[in-house]
């Protein structure tokens, strides 16, 4: 499934959910479904700037994707973790610089989140990437 289609399923999925309230608690629900993160992996170098909570991304490269691993010590960033790894993670670096992060609009995150959070998504997906671009220069 490319990144266009992940991005129209969560469009989808968020269209069950007639107000906001109902949204975010899908939201949070999303990101009590992460996987485990290391605690070992809590490092420095994985950790995020410009979030207002404590954000960890870990990324390997193999096979030409770039896998990813994420938490967050706030529901709701969790959360948001969860959407972009429903978007982003496996991904070749190509189709990660070559598709727009349309699903933002399209699910109203960019009017609905805080600016704290909004600011955190983006310095999330500004680490994403980050990552491909170095990863599609290898």
């Amino acid at each position: 499934m490319s990144i266009a289609t992940a991005q129209q399923e969560l469009v989808e999925e968020f269209d069950f959910f007639d107000d906001w309230m109902d949204k975010y608690q899908y939201i949070i629900d999303l990101g009590k479904q992460l996987p485990e993160f290391p605690e070992e992996l809590k490092t420095d170098e994985n950790k995020i700037t410009g979030c207002q909570s404590q954000v960890w991304i870990h990324h390997e490269f193999t096979d030409g994707k770039i896998k990813l691993q994420a938490i967050s010590d706030a529901a709701i960033v969790s959360g948001l973790i969860a959407l972009l790894m429903k978007i982003y993670n496996e991904r070749s670096p190509k189709e990660i610089l070559t598709t727009e992060p349309t699903f933002l609009a399209d699910l109203g995150l960019d009017k609905h989140l805080s600016p704290t959070r909004s600011n955190g998504l983006h310095a999330m997906l500004k680490r994403i990437s980050e990552l491909a671009v170095v990863y599609s220069a290898a």
